[in-house]
């Protein structure tokens, strides 16, 4: 490996145009051995741009790459790993009808005597998981894996290369604190051998944790850059926004609180792909959400959060329990009936479970209120496009018109698609799954800000978040949940973070270790 210090990766004068869209503005970037980089900015910034022309995804419109002081072109993925470059992808690029195994090594089979080497293939993965701190099977197939597993086969399989030069864009976004803690001490083994680690988050805190140097990309451009010592978090987000922010502190909403809109009685939900098996996700969960209202559900890994919100959006089936909908039970109902009865859902994956990547903005948008525009077997056309110019305007969907394709737009953007889709079936309740993300900062305010609007008319609102501070800038009530229970309800302005982490990771006699 090379030695600490060294320039393995150099960006010079680097531009990238799509269209009239200046992605990349003559950036130059580098990364040194043994060091990790963070890259910070906004969604739309460049980042991920940058990203897939060092591991040859894109080509660069101009400008010159050079790998450990040699100019090199980079062409495709393939060359890039020749020449020790990996990417671990923000948005996961696996294939979720194979196993584990054959993921970690798609593309890079062993053979042995012709054939196809299985027992080693299998060895490999065992221990490259077991670094992860994880015992999976290697045969188990990847979409019977929750997300955050997901995202440790993803880094699993960069690990198994000879990397000189790794890419993390989002690692952390679906983990937990634990599992955080175990990559981060692998990242560090990785530096000790020279690796040189370039490191995209939107948790800026816990960047600047394992981080040596910091760069700010803005509108495409490197607008800061410094070693992480010497900064702290007013500068990294002063950079990005190109502006001082001060995050918000919360204040009661004082919304009037309507009726009941949703209640949760006494509900039981099995474990995932589980049939017959009578350990549950979620027990004995009861409760009640007003019109007008925001309510979080905050947990660690494991509390059975995305269980219940799959469950109440009718994608898995209560074992035991009542969901009523302003009176009405819609226990039995298919997901289709209850966004027709008011409630909707915007998934945790917005990738997998919230966009079809071949349609355009509008058509993403359209979805779920598709039915509405029909009369008389056809498509009223005219209708469908004023409610999707609405609906861009409404949640401030930055593209240059309907028409776009939806992978063109920004992770932040894309959210306000899902999130817009779902408004446009004038919902009851909206419930929302880890809404903000691999989104940045400011587009986090943003979306919030769209949901206390929506509040503010009467809108009830269910989310689920990792982040305390989204639980107590955001919500009128805070609900802790830990292995499938509810340990704690509170308002943010009488309880401290301390407080919520306390409650988070106590255990119930009775519940499932």
């Amino acid at each position: 490996m090379a030695k600490k210090g060294t320039i393995a990766i150099e960006a010079h004068g680097v531009s990238k145009n799509y269209g009239a869209t200046e992605a990349l503005k003559s950036a130059n970037f580098q990364a040194e051995s043994g060091k990790v980089t963070v890259l910070f900015g906004e969604n739309g910034a460049g980042k991920s741009t940058m990203m897939k022309i060092l591991a040859g995804i894109e080509q660069p419109s101009s400008g010159e790459i050079s790998v450990f002081g040699e100019k090199v072109s980079i062409n495709s993925p393939a060359q890039a790993q020749a020449l020790g470059i990996t990417i671990i992808h923000q948005e996961l690029s696996l294939c979720p009808n194979l196993s584990v195994r054959d993921n970690i090594f798609m593309g890079r089979e062993k053979l042995k005597r012709g054939f196809m080497n299985y027992s080693h293939e299998e060895d490999v993965t065992r221990q490259v998981l077991k670094q992860l701190e994880e015992i999976i099977d290697p045969k188990t197939k990847v979409e019977n894996l929750r997300l955050g597993l997901q995202q440790i086969v993803e880094i699993a399989r960069a690990l198994t290369i000879n990397s000189k030069v790794l890419i993390m864009d989002e690692p952390t976004s679906a983990l937990s604190s634990t599992e955080v803690a175990v990559l981060f001490k692998v990242i560090r083994d990785l530096k000790a051998k020279g690796v040189a680690i370039i490191y995209i988050s939107h948790h800026l805190e816990e960047a600047l944790e394992i981080s040596d140097h910091a760069v700010v990309l803005r509108d495409g451009q490197i607008v800061a850059s410094a070693d992480v010592a010497d900064i702290d978090m007013e500068w990294v987000v002063s950079n990005m926004l190109g502006r001082a922010f001060k995050e918000q502190a919360h204040k009661d909403s004082g919304r009037a609180k309507g009726r009941n809109v949703l209640e949760i009685k006494n509900a039981k939900i099995l474990e995932r792909g589980i049939a017959t098996s009578k350990l549950y996700a979620v027990e004995d969960f009861s409760l009640t959400v007003k019109a007008g209202e925001i309510v979080s559900i905050y947990g660690l890994m494991g509390a059975g959060r995305t269980e219940l919100m799959e469950a109440l959006a009718g994608r898995d089936d209560f074992a035991s329990g009542e969901l009523l909908l302003e009176d009405q039970d819609v226990t039995k109902l298919s997901v289709q009936d209850r966004i027709k009865a008011g409630m909707g859902l915007v998934p945790e994956d917005r990738q997998r479970d919230g966009l079809i990547q071949q349609m355009s903005v509008g058509s993403n948008l359209s979805l779920a209120s598709y039915m509405s525009h029909i009369k008389r077997g056809f498509v009223n056309r005219s209708a469908e496009k004023v409610k999707i110019e609405e609906a861009i305007k409404n949640v401030r969907v930055k593209t240059s018109g309907r028409n776009m394709p939806i992978e063109s737009l920004s992770g932040g953007n894309q959210q306000k698609v899902v999130l817009g889709r779902m408004l446009l079936t004038d919902p009851k309740i909206l419930l929302l799954d880890e809404p903000t993300r691999g989104i940045d900062v400011g587009a986090k305010g943003e979306i919030f800000d769209l949901l206390r609007e929506r509040a503010e008319k009467g809108l009830a609102v269910l989310f689920v978040t990792s982040e305390i501070s989204e639980a107590m800038n955001w919500s009128d009530r805070i609900v802790v949940m830990s292995r499938g229970h509810i340990v704690g309800i509170f308002k943010p302005t009488e309880v401290t973070r301390e407080q919520i982490m306390s409650a988070a990771e106590a255990t119930k006699e009775g519940v499932r270790a």
